[in-house]
């Protein structure tokens, strides 16, 4: 009889059936028969890679505007990255294990090169998830075509292939942004290098206009260079445009005061700069001359560093242009030296107390102006005790504090012993 004439009485009594979990069996036949319908499809997507390419470059011409621009810009280049891409995407359905290293060789290739070409990153994921789409739109489609019955096994297959996409849309945005970093290196490294020469005077003519760019200064500029020692000055008034450049021990700023010709160039580059005085203890600040053109900047550094070398040793600021004998007794330090012993000789021969109280009494005098008064309220002595020991000091050295040659002498060979005696 067939099952169904049976009466309902026919039927055993039994308890309720419980539903069994599927059989590992029966999953791995389905898994079996899904990369089966996987691979017959993606077979066919292999041997038209090329149509599959024209398809998705057409896609992202039209939502892309990213990759509009490459693809006029260079649309052979474009189709051979995008077929590389597809052809990966297609062989690692078809065997993931064999073809993992090249498929991701290629990704990271693309999404540097991509990086290196400013192509934002966004547009690249969006390119490799429009990819993705596509290939699983035409798995599809095929299956649909040649086996309609089959496209219900895809869906146990489509974890794998969006798990593929996602996996190298992460491989993109590592190699990016790696790229990135490296990118960004070099152009800061290429900035220090470009400041570098032209503070040490070695840049060529033909990088100037790169220099320039870069620095973001401009060529035919006015500028002074600041030497720093002790914590180089955080902040600059609005408009004016600086280049810092750390050393071992000294910053160097490249300051732009002025355009070529502009009056604001010819006013005091220290108030322009407003170099706080209350920077860290022991700060010591050199300002140079100003200079025309970065390709002077060289010159402006020698001078800056020449008005460092004036610093004290306590901190301040020195304007080179306020300082120009002591200036010209650092530059050349054995003259300095010379006309030290050669002014000052017999004076610093005497005995130490002696000689201290006779150069400290020099000293005070000139700071004050060749005030005896002043200089006696200085030393807490009277000024006939000031005169006597300026006397003194005219016998022992042959000089008069009277005669203005001698008076120059007299000053220049104090500065270069207290500037050189350290």
């Amino acid at each position: 009889m067939h099952p169904a004439a049976r009466t309902r009485t026919t039927f055993r009594a039994g308890p309720t059936p419980v539903p069994q979990p599927r059989s590992r069996r029966i999953r791995s036949l389905i898994d079996a028969d899904a990369l089966r319908v996987l691979h017959r499809a993606a077979r066919v997507l292999l041997d038209d890679l090329p149509e599959l390419t024209d398809r998705l470059l057409a896609v992202l011409r039209e939502q892309e505007p990213a990759y509009r621009t490459a693809l006029e810009d260079d649309h052979a280049a474009t189709w051979q990255e995008v077929y590389r891409s597809l052809r990966h995407s297609v062989t690692s359905l078809l065997d993931p294990r064999g073809t993992r290293e090249a498929a991701h060789r290629c990704t990271w290739r693309i999404a540097i090169t991509r990086a290196e070409q400013g192509l934002p990153l966004d547009a690249v994921l969006h390119a490799f998830r429009l990819g993705g789409s596509l290939v699983w739109q035409r798995l599809v489609e095929e299956t649909t075509r040649s086996e309609p019955e089959d496209i219900r096994l895809l869906v146990h297959v489509a974890t794998d292939v969006w798990n593929f996409v996602d996996e190298h849309c992460t491989l993109v945005a590592d190699a990016y942004r790696q790229a990135e970093r490296q990118l960004a290196w070099r152009r800061e490294n290429r900035v220090r290098l470009l400041a570098a020469a032209l503070l040490d005077g070695t840049s060529r003519i033909a990088d100037l206009p790169e220099t320039a760019e870069r620095l973001g200064l401009p060529e035919r500029g006015r500028y002074v260079v600041v030497a720093v020692a002790g914590g180089r000055p955080q902040d600059l008034p609005p408009g004016r445009s600086a280049c810092w450049h750390a050393g071992v021990d000294v910053d160097h700023g490249i300051v732009l005061v002025g355009d070529e010709g502009d009056g604001e160039a010819d006013r005091d580059p220290v108030a322009a700069l407003a170099l706080s005085a209350d920077g860290p203890a022991g700060r010591r600040v050199g300002v140079g001359s100003a200079v025309t053109g970065l390709a002077a900047v060289g010159d402006a550094r020698r001078l800056a560093d020449l008005a460092l070398s004036i610093c004290p040793p306590g901190g301040g600021t020195v304007r080179l242009t306020e300082h120009l004998p002591e200036a010209l007794v650092v530059s050349c330090p054995e003259l300095g030296a010379a006309l030290t012993g050669r002014v000052l000789g017999p004076l610093l021969r005497l005995e130490p107390a002696d000689r201290d109280v006779l150069l400290d009494t020099l000293v005070a005098w000139f700071a004050c102006e060749g005030s005896a008064q002043r200089a006696g309220e200085r030393l807490y002595c009277h000024r006939n005790t000031v005169l006597n020991r300026l006397r003194r000091c005219e016998q022992l050295i042959g000089r008069s504090l009277a005669r203005p040659h001698d008076v120059v002498e007299i000053s220049l060979a104090l500065t270069a012993r207290r500037l050189l005696r350290g």
